[in-house]
């Protein structure tokens, strides 16, 4: 017995990859990442064909949702309550909101529960843990484009009419989605490890991201916030980021290039703050989840 573990040990150089429970908190594996990227596309591939399989609309149910919520919208804030929408075309507002929304509030929501959903497969496979929230991201984020498509089709109508004004704010679109992005993998990284031991936290979660929805200025503009609700949500990262993503569209709102300070810093916080904890919990999940 002896012998055969002074082999193990001697042949140890030798291998391609060793696998062992003792890392550093800051050893993150990026490398690993990398080599799995295959990985991460076969999940976002599984993603995108299980969320739709055995539908009989498929794929265009990505086109109805948004508009169904957008009509919802209309009917409740436009006719009923009266609100504002700034001289925007009231389905182009919201469309606008909705979209980016969507994306964020889902990749939040599926990557706090990583854990919880994928706890038979990590049981059983070997690869870093990393890639589930990635293949999230990045699955949710191909469901965004489509939507976004869909608000694009609204907006070459109403700008072919004259009812918005682009600008060169439409270069930053891809900067806002990615803030989202960030935002929404380094908080669901800290939720999925916290739901490892408290399952009640997926449910508070949930209803935080409805109340964060009414927080931001999504479905109505900012400009009817009063004065004594701007300061407490001046601490709100997301209002930055969809202030900018409408006016780069609509060229309408309170928009400031100071406002993606903030954000811009919360996000590289956050995210670095949860892979850290993200890290230390998948060492141990398996034993409390």
């Amino acid at each position: 017995m002896a012998q055969l573990e002074k082999n193990i040990i001697d042949k140890k150089s030798d291998w391609d990859e060793v696998i062992t429970s003792k890392t550093g908190l800051f050893d993150l594996k990026l490398k690993e990442v990398w080599k799995y990227r295959d990985l991460v596309g076969l999940l976002v591939k599984r993603d995108f064909v299980t969320s739709f399989k055995q539908t009989v609309l498929g794929p265009i149910w990505f086109f109805i949702s948004p508009m169904l919520t957008s009509a919802i919208y209309m009917i409740i804030f436009t006719v009923i309550a009266r609100i504002s929408t700034d001289g925007i075309p009231p389905i182009l507002f919201y469309l606008s909101g909705i979209t980016l929304w969507n994306y964020f509030s889902s990749a939040l929501s599926l990557t706090s529960n990583v854990f919880t959903s994928n706890a038979n497969v990590f049981g059983k496979v070997y690869f870093p843990r990393l890639v589930m929230p990635l293949s999230i991201i990045v699955s949710r984020l191909m469901q965004f484009g489509v939507q976004l498509l869909l608000f694009i089709c609204f907006w070459f109508y109403y700008w072919s009419k004259g009812a918005v004004e682009p600008n060169i704010w439409l270069l930053a679109v891809p900067y806002f989605v990615i803030l989202c992005s960030v935002i929404a993998m380094g908080l669901g990284l800290i939720f999925s490890s916290l739901t490892t031991k408290y399952k009640d936290v997926a449910m508070l979660l949930s209803f935080c991201i409805q109340l964060w929805m009414y927080g931001t200025p999504v479905i109505y503009p900012s400009s009817i916030m009063p004065e004594s609700v701007r300061v407490y949500l001046q601490y709100n990262p997301m209002i930055g980021i969809f202030e900018g993503f409408k006016y780069a569209f609509l060229g309408k709102g309170n928009f400031e290039p100071s406002m993606l300070i903030y954000p811009t810093i919360f996000a590289a916080v956050i995210l670095a703050l949860g892979v850290l904890i993200f890290n230390k919990v998948e060492k141990s999940f398996m034993d409390t989840v």
